[in-house]
């Protein structure tokens, strides 16, 4: 378990308890009586994360997929595969760096990755507009999700962004028609298409490579039309209305799959994925092994109807008869 420097508000009795364990580790000599203290309050200590973790409201769950220390594209790219070989460029404008494309090798298979990536360093985040993606970005994704589909690879994506890169460059090389075209082009490409939202989940830089026969969420991330400074912006004209917007906008994990926007959750570890790489890169690579079995074999019509249906039938909308008309009033 990591000792992060960056803390949530939220987490301050956890902190509190971290600091105190951590200050009993450095005293010497480790008596059995001080072993024994420092037993109790690890104890003390997983049951507060368990019980502060299990009642995050919305904006809560917003701050934990936004927490710097959360494993990025890049960890999981070293944590979960192998021989991966990053490809580069749309042939058309350039090379988007908050997109990034790549063949790699996840046990006995081999798929092209494609995700989201932020950056870690101020540089690398200015560079990939803390994962905004550009036109040239999804255009760079669609070829290279054609190449794996020309050969048969599935498709992992990963997504992790506010959003797309929502500046005057971007509309003007066609930011949203490439969006929609990369939405139509992933829901018939004849090879299967895993979809996970590892941290961020926004508006339709996420949903422009979100179309997949299995489309899962991490237990702390969140899925929304916008973000919800976005949203309160719009609504209430002050981004101080964000906790707000969250909780309206229900773009937690427990929302989505009682929605039905997303088959699966996956559990994260306890405190969050921030706290323990290992153990979440562990829990994703057995949730993508599992839906690759499932979906390899798959006749390419079968897996293509599904994908179709399963995106057909989300949304609720209810359908009632028009009331009558009142007595003496013309009906029109």
């Amino acid at each position: 378990m990591a000792n992060n420097i960056y803390r949530l508000a939220f987490e301050e009795p956890i902190t509190a308890l971290e600091d105190r364990i951590a200050s009993l580790e450095r005293t010497e000599p480790k008596t059995a009586e001080l072993r024994d203290q420092i037993r109790l309050l690890k104890r003390e200590l997983a049951e507060t994360m368990r019980r502060i973790y299990g009642q995050l409201d919305s904006w809560e769950t917003v701050q934990v997929a936004r927490h710097p220390d959360r494993p990025m594209l890049t960890d999981y790219l070293n944590l979960l595969f192998d021989e991966f070989v990053e490809l580069h460029g749309d042939k058309f404008f350039g090379d988007d760096r908050a997109l990034r494309t790549g063949f790699a090798k996840l046990d006995r298979f081999k798929v092209l990755v494609v995700g989201h990536y932020k950056g870690k360093t101020l540089k690398e985040r200015n560079e990939c507009f803390f994962g905004c993606a550009h036109p040239e970005g999804y255009r760079k994704a669609m070829a290279k999700m054609r190449l794996a589909a020309k050969y048969r690879l599935p498709i992992i994506c990963f997504i992790d962004t506010p959003g797309a890169y929502p500046g005057i460059g971007a509309e003007e090389r066609g930011q949203a028609q490439v969006i929609a075209e990369s939405m139509l082009e992933m829901s018939r490409l004849p090879t299967p298409i895993i979809c996970v939202v590892i941290g961020e989940g926004g508006s339709g830089g996420a949903l422009g490579i979100g179309v997949g026969d299995r489309v899962a969420v991490l237990q702390f991330a969140y899925y929304s039309v916008i973000s919800p400074e976005g949203c309160a912006g719009i609504l209430w004209k002050s981004h101080k209305f964000a906790g707000d917007a969250a909780r309206a906008l229900k773009l937690t994990s427990s929302h989505l799959r009682e929605l039905g926007c997303v088959d699966d959750v996956i559990e994260e570890p306890l405190g969050g994925a921030h706290r323990d790489h290992h153990q979440m890169a562990s829990r994703l690579k057995m949730y993508l092994l599992k839906s690759l079995r499932e979906l390899v074999d798959l006749p390419m019509e079968t897996l293509l109807a599904n994908r179709y249906e399963k995106f057909r039938q989300m949304g609720r909308y209810l359908d009632c008869e028009s009331a009558e008309p009142a007595m003496g009033q013309n009906s029109r």
